[in-house]
């Protein structure tokens, strides 16, 4: 056993509010870990600071080597010279893991880029156990992955030595972790057992503090109104002092210079009692908990006059050899078709089919309707450069690009941070923000919950369910297809 420790720990990026202050916590190697909190707290920073990627103050002890997930493979060479570009793994050890995985060996001899998210997820996830002496750090590894293949990679995970995982995936934490760290607005906490254990606990604690919150509330109202009559006495005793010229035998004596000395003594008491009251005020506010609140996001769809937006007759998307049996639908407007099947069944290279994007083996008819789009994509690595320029660079308003971004929990510190610099969450919400305020008749939308906390999920539904959009998506998360979806287009091996 070894421990990771952490001592007075702090850090911020530059012009902006402070992530972790005089952080101190112990964790041990054996434990399988979750790391939790909304998007933008921090998750990830920590990895980095782990791993002795970022500057800070305080002490950071690892006793082990670090293995982070997810890597950076040449996309351009075949998965196999790819993966030994980066570390030292033999063909066999990297077949073996994707085996314990249920993945096909063979995609090995693939283009790294030709392999679905899911198939890319467990090579690199085959990487992190090769060597016996680390410490793996996973960040978000359900993405891309659909259900079968979460509760694969579980089972692959609940047999490892330990690790931190980042996910907001519930079910998933549940199954293979026995600790949880919750990176929360105002602390870091850590919790022995899974997330559900961290989140019980979380109920728990935020209906006692809504309680707190209601009864501060009305002893600051209470004391705002004293504050309020107080004054309002202390001015009319000043009056009956000095007296009204207006008013004879009122007491007004209108000689230069006249003040009396009960009317200093009632001012200076008058201004006694309101700095008390003040001060006693700002106390009870600052005792209030900012509670997790969550705002409905702006959509723009528009109007077209055409009915058929995508039509799909007997098509088949593949390489060698098609990834699907042949699919016929077609998408009118109004509806919200999802595209559902395994990894590596084609979902994604569809999307691309479409949009003329691929390259690959083709057969039948797919067209798409002349119509305005707004994409989220899988990967948006050309999203750089501050919010301001990229709003006019894709001709947005940038109140409502901003504005989403805020409703999404991007705090006001990251809009002046290039977006090439933000957290992978937070790179996710600039995706999505530019496509909720790029006016369209067709969203096409390729796993959109993905690096999305789960007040975000039901932000995106309660969208969808309100602008009614026409919709064309892939998504592995089954609440969200029960919730928005009018058609399923399952694909077939």
């Amino acid at each position: 056993m070894s421990t990771i420790q952490i001592k007075q720990l702090n850090f911020a990026y530059d012009g902006q509010a402070p992530l972790f202050t005089n952080t101190t916590f112990d964790l041990d190697t054996n434990w399988h870990l979750g790391l939790v909190g909304r998007n933008g707290r921090g998750k990830t920073t920590l990895l980095r600071i782990l791993q002795q990627a970022l500057p800070y103050s305080g002490t950071v002890t690892v006793p082990l080597q670090l293995q982070y997930f997810p890597q950076t493979l040449d996309e351009t060479q075949l998965t196999l010279t790819a993966a030994q570009a980066i570390t030292d793994v033999a063909q066999w050890q990297l077949e073996r893991e994707l085996n314990l995985l249920h993945a096909d060996p063979n995609i090995l001899w693939r283009p790294f880029v030709d392999l679905s998210g899911g198939e890319q997820t467990k090579v690199r996830l085959s990487l992190l156990f090769i060597q016996d002496n680390g410490f793996a750090l996973i960040d978000e590894p359900t993405n891309h992955l659909d259900l079968r293949s979460r509760r694969q990679v579980a089972a692959y995970l609940q047999q490892k030595p330990g690790f931190i995982v980042v996910s907001h995936d519930r079910d998933f934490l549940d199954s293979i972790t026995d600790h949880t760290l919750a990176i929360q607005r105002q602390q870091i906490t850590l919790y022995q057992g899974n997330f559900s254990t961290f989140m019980t606990e979380k109920e728990r604690q935020d209906q006692t503090e809504l309680a707190k919150n209601g009864q501060l509330k009305t002893e600051i109202t209470r004391l705002k109104r004293t504050a309020h009559d107080k004054t309002v006495w202390a001015e009319n005793k000043e009056k009956s002092i000095y007296g009204n010229p207006h008013i004879k035998d009122s007491g007004h004596n209108a000689g230069r210079g006249f003040i009396s000395a009960r009317a200093a003594r009632t001012m200076k008491k008058s201004k006694n009692l309101e700095h008390r009251m003040t001060k006693e005020i700002d106390e009870k506010e600052s005792l209030l908990k900012n509670l997790e609140k969550v705002d409905p996001l702006t959509m723009l769809p528009v109007s077209t006059h055409h009915h058929q937006l995508v039509v799909a007759e007997k098509v088949q998307v593949g390489f060698d050899l098609p990834l699907f049996q042949p699919i016929s639908f077609t998408l009118t407007r109004g509806d919200r078709i999802a595209i559902v099947g395994d990894n590596g069944s084609g979902k994604s290279t569809l999307i691309r089919a479409l949009l003329k994007q691929f390259t690959g083996m083709q057969s039948g008819h797919l067209t798409l309707a002349p119509v305005s789009l707004s994409l989220v994509r899988q990967q948006y690595t050309d999203n750089r450069g501050t919010l301001v320029d990229f709003a006019k660079q894709h001709q947005l308003s940038r109140e409502t690009l901003l504005n989403n971004l805020r409703k999404l929990g991007m705090p006001r510190a990251d809009f002046n941070t290039p977006i090439e610099h933000l957290s992978m969450g937070q790179q996710k919400k600039v995706e999505l923000a530019r496509s909720l305020a790029t006016p369209a008749a067709l969203y096409i939308w390729d796993e959109p919950l993905n690096y999305l906390d789960t007040y975000n999920q039901d932000q995106l539904v309660a969208a969808i369910k309100h602008y009614q959009p026409t919709m064309l998506f892939v998504e592995h998360d089954e609440h969200f297809i029960e919730q928005v979806a009018t058609k399923i287009i399952r694909l077939q091996p």
